[in-house]
């Protein structure tokens, strides 16, 4: 399973780290790509998901989901 959000607030290469970190901390999360120019995060699990998991755990690193 795929979830894609977009995330706003990363500007660096650190940001980028910490975003993925965060995720990849998360139950069932097999591989996260984050891309620092569009914000746009894949979060690849081997099942589904859950959403609001990954907004939270990136919200707690001080950026924000806005899709």
């Amino acid at each position: 399973m795929k979830e894609i959000i977009i995330v706003e607030g990363m500007t660096c290469h650190h940001c980028v780290m910490a975003v993925r970190r965060a995720i990849e901390q998360l139950p069932g999360v097999k591989e996260v790509f984050v891309d620092l120019a569009t914000g746009r995060v894949e979060v690849t699990g081997e099942e589904a998901l859950d959403r609001e998991s990954i907004r939270r755990s990136v919200e707690d690193e001080g950026y924000r989901v806005v899709s």
